[in-house]
């Protein structure tokens, strides 16, 4: 079926809001008041059976407020849909294309999770080994001290899992108290990575490692230093060289947090109303836009760091598949991954049960009766972006990018479109034969 690139109406905003404004959350408002077309933008290939898909969006942004996202579907092995539907920049009017660079925000941990299973089949390193093997320079200890250490329990696995005995619903997600750090480590603001590991390597665990899951970013923070350690490059470097750019990735970056730092061809985020005091030095305390310095994203590169487009980030996904014509991970390691079931309340309920679902390495992995199958997918959230990536056993893979997180009827917009994305898909019976990564760069 031939493909042809088509490019719908613009959503029209009033020559009064066009006038130079700030790129922040103020423009989100003024989108969800000035729509006075229904259909907003649409851009990229696209074919008649592919219906469902080009609907679903046009109905989920329009309906839903929302400025722009990116879709990319691959299907045995192949990238069959790739659109981006409305804005990139609201005020300018730029429509999001399907190669459009969006933060990813925590669907950066399955890439740590890869380059880390990568290092494991090198022999770099082990996954029962202590963390505290890989971070000499940043915990300095003694023997002794080292023996005694709470993190001399902790494993790379536990990291993975989140099980490492950080839970930020009890304490607090270092990863976001840039300020408070600086503060108490008597530098200026916002602290590295490094600097984050320092700080925290004095202060106790919420919970004994290995006992149960909670979600930790720092956690994977310190795999980005494990990868470092045993491979001796720098984290973006190991995962460029080693995990992205074999499947045939090329836009990916680690991100800035500044709005003068946004990479060419990336979308501007949108938080509504929603700001903050700046954890930058140059402004510290002032108040910015919360995704542009209430936080900072360099810290985040191995938790959260990433900048792709939808397009790379799919093949990414499929890299994963059984048949990948670029596999990420050889056979064995992805049997590893998908039977990564941690134990314990993590992976089993209170009568011994498996739980159906489990976080594993660096996804949330649902296993199917078949031995060695499953349904795997991550979601990502900062403000201003929301991000979907799903892997189907059944040789589907897709991602979903948008550039703001508010919530619908108490969703994130990733939340809110999964189940809708599952029924689109299983709706088109009819797949094109064409490749579109052939096309697409």
């Amino acid at each position: 079926m031939l493909l042809m690139p088509i490019l719908r109406r613009p959503v029209c905003v009033s020559a009064q809001l066009l006038r130079p404004i700030p790129a922040c959350g103020l423009l989100l408002a003024l989108l969800c008041t000035a729509i006075c077309h229904a259909e907003p933008p649409l851009t990229g290939p696209t074919a008649p059976q592919l219906a469902p898909l080009d609907k679903l969006l046009t109905s989920f942004v329009t309906d839903n407020k929302i400025p722009g996202v990116a879709l990319a579907v691959t299907y045995k092995g192949k990238l069959v849909y790739a659109r981006g539907c409305g804005f990139s920049d609201v005020e300018k009017q730029e429509p999001v294309q399907p190669t459009s660079l969006f933060r990813v925000a925590s669907l950066s941990k399955p890439i740590t999770a890869t380059a880390i299973l990568h290092l494991l089949e090198r022999g770099k390193l082990k996954l029962e080994d202590p963390i505290l093997k890989y971070l000499p320079e940043l915990v300095p200890l003694s023997d002794a001290e080292r023996a005694a250490h709470p993190w001399q329990k902790i494993t790379i696995q536990h990291c993975l899992q989140h099980t490492g005995g950080w839970d930020r619903k009890v304490s607090f997600d270092p990863m976001f108290r840039p300020i408070m750090i600086g503060e108490a480590l008597k530098i200026p603001p916002p602290p590295s990575a490094n600097n984050i590991i320092r700080y925290m390597a004095t202060k106790p665990l919420d919970f004994a490692p290995g006992e149960r899951y909670a979600y930790s970013n720092f956690g994977y923070n310190i795999l980005g230093r494990v990868i470092e350690q045993a491979s001796g490059e720098t984290y973006e470097q190991y995962v460029q060289k080693h995990v992205l750019r074999p499947v045939g990735i090329k836009s990916a970056r680690l991100g800035k947090t500044p709005l003068k730092d946004r990479a060419p061809g990336e979308v501007l985020y949108y938080a509504a109303d929603r700001t903050g005091p700046s954890v930058f030095a140059e402004n510290l305390k002032q108040t910015v836009p919360s995704p542009y310095g209430v936080w900072c994203l360099e810290s985040m590169d191995a938790n959260g760091g990433w900048v792709l487009s939808a397009v790379d980030l799919v093949r990414f996904a499929a890299g994963l598949d059984e048949q990948s014509q670029k596999p990420l991970l050889k056979g064995s390691t992805r049997k590893l991954l998908i039977g990564s079931r941690p134990t314990g309340p993590a992976g089993f309920q209170e009568d011994g049960k498996p739980k159906s679902s489990f976080y594993g390495y660096g996804w949330q992995i649902r296993p199917l009766i078949t031995p060695n199958h499953a349904h795997l997918w991550h979601h990502g959230a900062l403000d201003g972006a929301s991000t979907l990536m799903v892997h189907r056993d059944d040789n589907f893979n897709w991602v979903v990018l948008f550039n703001t997180g508010e919530k619908t009827k108490d969703k994130s917009p990733s939340v809110a479109i999964d189940s809708l994305m599952h029924v689109a898909v299983v709706s088109i019976k009819d797949w094109p034969q064409a490749d579109l990564f052939s096309t697409i760069e």
